[in-house]
């Protein structure tokens, strides 16, 4: 697939402008807030996106906090008195969007231990990890668009949630910040402007009224990286915490190695294992040691299979009959030579078991064709020699007992 750009409100994908669906489109339009002890960043941000000049009404909202954070959200937003979540429903005619109880995360050491508040190196790790997951819970539904808030909470708070969106948005998902009025900042009796007049006192030494109807909120939208597509499936839909989702985020975007281990039998890209059939990793293991040596790539058409095979009983050994078994499959029996049905099916079982863990992360480990046919050319030709690391050799197999031919390249390589 080629490469992928947003502009102005549209994808370019292999030449062809596509029209992307506006975050406002998606049947589940979610608003996920952070915050400490000033819940008012909830009813705060969701004013500003339902009057923004394009609104962004959410059908739900999620609250990820303290416990101290989730009691005062309880008191202040919820039920009737004082209500202010229904308030501003009703001021802003909004329908029903869902926000209860069961929306508000309270952040935990474990079961049963509620944190009141994020002070420790520890507390930060259990934020992190509950806002990871709470995020990527909600951008796995391919229905929903996922809005995330910075605005409240400790510092650490938000930059964890900007982090776990970067990993796990989506084009329709958005980062924000909400901007309000310096005289109602903060006041914990100010939730949104209401159209009505409703009198407040400054907090500072003045003590001077103020009318949350003159007040000003709006939406700071902030840029973001989008890491997704470098993440193995296995993250996406699994449930790492934030360090190890971002350990596998490093990885993916590290330099190519290769790493085979034939005595252990596993290979590694960038440090993520990939797991192949014996037929696959000698496969792998043939190419990779012409490609170490300068051997250059080999032909589907007329190849002399005997590299292959010794890889193979280096990877497999001679037990049971599995090394002829594999040679009465891949020799064309009159000409000797390596079968060309066999090369292809090789080269493409190979590439996606790559493809399957690594994503797009995949392309400088894939075996490719250089040349036009018939003169093409395949190896892993996308890979540097000095990325291939290569530990050998699997006791009892023929390659150890001597008889592995020279792989042409100058030298032999048992």
């Amino acid at each position: 697939m080629g490469a992928i750009s947003a502009r102005g409100g549209q994808e370019k994908v292999q030449g062809a402008a596509v029209a992307l669906k506006p975050p406002s489109a998606f049947g589940r339009r979610i608003l996920v807030c952070v915050s400490g002890l000033t819940p008012q960043v909830v009813t705060e941000t969701l004013y500003a996106l339902a009057t923004a000049s394009k609104p962004f009404v959410p059908t739900e909202v999620h609250l990820i906090t303290t416990s101290e954070g989730a009691e005062r959200a309880r008191l202040t937003l919820l039920g009737k008195d004082p209500g202010w979540f229904g308030r501003l429903l009703d001021e802003l005619e909004l329908k029903e969007v869902a926000f209860g109880e069961e929306q508000i995360h309270v952040i935990s050491r474990g079961p049963g231990e509620p944190l009141p508040d994020i002070r420790t190196l520890d507390d930060n790790e259990a934020a992190a990890d509950l806002i990871t997951e709470v995020i990527r819970d909600l951008t796995r539904d391919e229905r929903s668009a996922v809005h995330v808030s910075i605005a409240g909470g400790r510092k650490t708070m938000g930059f964890y949630a900007a982090y776990a969106l970067s990993l796990y948005g989506r084009e329709q998902d958005r980062l924000s910040h909400v901007l309000v009025s310096p005289e109602f900042e903060g006041h914990p009796e100010f939730f949104f402007p209401t159209k009505s007049s409703r009198v407040i006192y400054a907090l500072d030494p003045s003590r001077r009224p103020l009318d949350t109807r003159q007040a000003r909120v709006s939406l700071a939208e902030i840029p973001f990286v989008r890491l997704r597509h470098g993440l193995p499936t296995a993250l996406l839909q699994g449930r790492a915490t934030f360090s190890e989702t971002v350990t596998a985020a490093q990885q993916a975007f590290a330099p190519p190695r290769l790493e085979i281990d034939v005595a252990e039998g596993l290979v590694r890209c960038g440090g993520r294992e990939v797991r192949l059939r014996p037929v696959e990793f000698a496969f792998l293991l043939w190419l990779a040691r012409r490609r170490v040596l300068g051997a250059g790539g080999v032909s589907r058409v007329g190849t002399e299979p005997s590299e292959f095979l010794s890889c193979y009983a280096e990877v497999a050994g001679a037990a049971g009959g599995r090394y002829e078994r594999v040679e009465a499959a891949a020799v064309e029996k009159e000409s000797g030579e390596l079968l060309p049905e066999y090369f292809d099916e090789r080269k493409a079982r190979l590439n996606r078991a790559l493809r399957e863990v690594l994503g797009p992360f995949a392309e400088p480990y894939l075996v490719v064709g250089q040349g036009k046919r018939p003169d093409t050319r395949y190896g892993l030709l996308r890979l540097d020699p000095g990325a291939i690391h290569i530990r050998s050799t699997r006791s009892g197999s023929r390659a150890a007992a001597g008889k592995a031919p020279c792989f042409r390249a100058g030298k032999c390589q048992g």
